[in-house]
């Protein structure tokens, strides 16, 4: 029998509490937790420190297998761990694609093999992520990976009749379609936000339209057939506009956000640092200021990283020739923090329901997101939220090296994650002041 207990630690409804945890579970939650199983317990001194239930990352991509040089499901899972995370979604766009049960069951295995947190394969929508023929949707769903998400992130499914026959596939398994919402024949080329900013910069630009137009198509497909629509990193206040309008209607569809949507904003290309180059592309600060409304009252339902790894010499090249991405699962929460929580738009039940709960419910993760209760799996993240670190792409757990936040300095200190009993980092060196 294995045992901690988590000491003096505030939950995210601000109460102080002592958490004894037995094997994989939480056995007692008390003011003082004195029972005959504590006094054997590891203990983990979590004063000054929030507790909170272990996140749920619905956007990984995790690059294996195929394309090692810039993740694997083994670095991937430590940058998770890292963040606080103990469940990660895989994105299907890897080498080859995800689109078989053989490949989302190697996928699935690795996870457990690395052990680090819960690696969830998602499954293409489309053979090859080309956009025309559905992919193996049913076999994914009954393989030992029990895919329930299903996405061409990367790609948009554009045609609208092979989106509505996905749509209608995955609902004798109460799947969901995870859309990419971008409209390529609006996109091409395209560099970054169309505005202002890309006419003086002379890049090609990146309309709202494109993303919000394939929101309205799907949304609108997905109440005629009555499925489950997910829209991925929505980036732009007309499309947090167009799922409240759907919301409201009783549609039942689901979106993200992602941390660098909610915090940084297209000027930044001015840098003409490919960092800072991301598909969505980087928005205004209306669109920022719009996301972080939606988050904040439930029009959007989750943050989730979009975690995009790669190699030094698809970022560190002239901006038109550079890839696509950034990094994000080691600073997702403190990005979280600072943008929603410090600036009182949320609390920490909030941040709560957002990174944990509500990623596993839409997933179908009946593993994680149980919150902090007794009987409940112990996975857990320790954070102190009061001390502040600086962001250093030399340091991180990731392959690549690719955040767009090096050098800032960002509040939130994760200090522990636990899997089901099990720490997976143990994080306290990475305080950078008292």
């Amino acid at each position: 029998m294995s045992a901690y207990l988590i000491s003096g630690g505030t939950l995210a409804d601000n109460t102080q509490k002592d958490i004894l945890i037995v094997d994989e579970v939480i056995s007692e939650i008390a003011t003082k937790v004195v029972s005959a199983s504590a006094a054997s317990a590891v203990v983990i001194d979590a004063r000054d420190c929030i507790v909170l239930p272990g996140l749920v990352d619905l956007h990984t991509h995790l690059r294996e297998p195929g394309r090692e040089d810039s993740e694997t499901v083994a670095s991937g899972s430590r940058a998770a761990a890292r963040g606080g995370f103990t469940a990660v979604s895989a994105m299907a766009n890897t080498f080859p694609v995800a689109d078989t049960a053989g490949v989302v069951e190697q996928v699935y295995r690795l996870g457990q093999a690395t052990g680090l947190c819960d690696v969830f394969p998602i499954g293409a929508v489309t053979q090859g992520l080309l956009g025309k023929q559905l992919a193996e949707l049913g076999a994914m769903a009954s393989s030992a990976a029990r895919v329930r998400v299903f996405s061409d992130d990367g790609n948009c499914v554009s045609d609208a009749m092979v989106m509505r026959r996905a749509l209608e596939y995955v609902k004798q398994f109460s799947g969901v379609i995870a859309q990419h919402a971008q409209d390529p024949t609006l996109t091409v080329d395209a560099q970054m936000n169309e505005g202002v900013i890309s006419s003086r910069l002379g890049l090609k630009g990146w309309p709202a339209v494109a993303e919000e137009a394939i929101i309205a198509r799907d949304i609108l497909l997905a109440d005629h057939v009555q499925s489950r629509l997910h829209i991925c990193h929505l980036t732009t206040a007309g499309g947090v506009e167009i799922v409240r309008w759907a919301k409201a209607r009783g549609i039942n569809v689901t979106a993200e956000v992602t941390p660098h949507h909610l915090l940084l904003t297209d000027d930044l290309a001015t840098s003409y640092d490919p960092v800072f180059k991301v598909n969505p592309p980087l928005r205004t600060l209306k669109d920022v200021m719009a996301l972080r409304e939606g988050l904040a009252d439930g029009t959007i339902d989750i943050v989730a990283t979009d975690h995009a790894p790669h190699p030094t010499e698809s970022k560190e090249c002239e901006w038109q020739s550079a890839a696509f991405g950034m990094i994000g699962l080691e600073s997702a929460l403190s990005v979280v923090q600072q943008t929603m929580v410090d600036s009182s738009l949320m609390t920490w039940e909030q941040v709560v329901d957002r990174m944990s709960v509500a990623p596993a419910r839409i997933g179908g993760y009946s593993n994680q997101g149980q919150g902090i209760r007794v009987g409940a799996a112990a996975n857990i993240t320790i954070v102190n939220s009061k001390k502040k670190w600086r962001v250093d792409k030399d340091l991180v757990a990731s392959r690549s090296r690719n955040t767009p936040f090096h050098g800032m300095e960002l509040p939130g200190v994760v200090i522990c994650t636990m899997l089901r009993g099990k720490i997976t980092f143990d994080g306290q060196m990475r305080a950078v002041n008292g």
